[in-house]
């Protein structure tokens, strides 16, 4: 399995403001490039915040590009999956239409009614007792042939995925955009590290617009 954490974040770091609105960061140009990457990878991740926030379809968007998926013999979208402890998702969030399988990862905690409601729109996957054990979710969805796994967000999410050692590679758009707030969620929230800290090797800067988009893999 290769993962890969995707984010645009201005330039403090933020990935949203203070009221978790989404903001446009990037443009055009890097709107594209993410569309190609999730045309391309097996499964698009996010946490139950982003869903909660935003209500993304995590679908293609290039009608070229799902052609070639279905050229290749794949489902014109990649799966969706979400991380969702306690089974907030709603019954209406777009990521459970039938545009694209859609798996929703659960802790054991999770209520029986919720649990039920989320069977029929999605194929769950119960992983951990309070939360969900990323380590055991993922190679769950690895034994459904997941190897290409972006992960779109939030901060809590990449960050607990950088805390069990699960991310290969971060790609990050810096926008022109300084948000501040204390409040704001970052690029990877979380407890934060204070012994021992991912780290990462450069591979790439590409200006695109008034930002950069870098490249990271993550050190072994």
């Amino acid at each position: 399995m290769h993962v890969v954490v995707n984010a645009a974040m201005s330039a403090d770091g933020k990935l949203s403001s203070r009221r978790r609105e989404q903001l446009a960061i990037s443009g055009e140009e890097d709107f594209d490039r993410v569309d190609r990457l999730r045309a391309d990878s097996d499964a698009v991740v996010v946490g139950v915040g982003t869903v909660l926030a935003d209500d993304p379809s995590l679908t293609v968007k290039d009608e070229t590009l799902c052609e070639r998926r279905l050229e290749r013999g794949e489902s014109a979208h990649p799966a969706r999956v979400v991380v969702d402890s306690s089974g907030r998702t709603p019954e209406d969030a777009t990521i459970l239409d039938d545009r694209a399988a859609t798996y929703v990862c659960l802790s054991e905690a999770a209520p029986i009614d919720s649990r039920m409601d989320l069977a029929d729109h999605a194929e769950l996957v119960t992983a951990g007792e309070d939360r969900v054990d990323l380590l055991r979710a993922f190679a769950t969805l690895q034994e459904q042939g997941l190897e290409r796994i972006m992960v779109e967000g939030g901060g809590e999410l990449i960050f607990s995925l950088f805390d069990v050692g699960l991310v290969d590679e971060l790609t990050v758009y810096v926008g022109a955009k300084v948000i501040g707030g204390r409040d704001a969620p970052t690029l990877a929230d979380g407890d934060g590290f204070v012994d021992e800290f991912p780290l990462l090797s450069l591979e790439s800067v590409k200006r695109i617009d008034d930002g950069a988009l870098l490249r990271w893999t993550v050190d072994s």
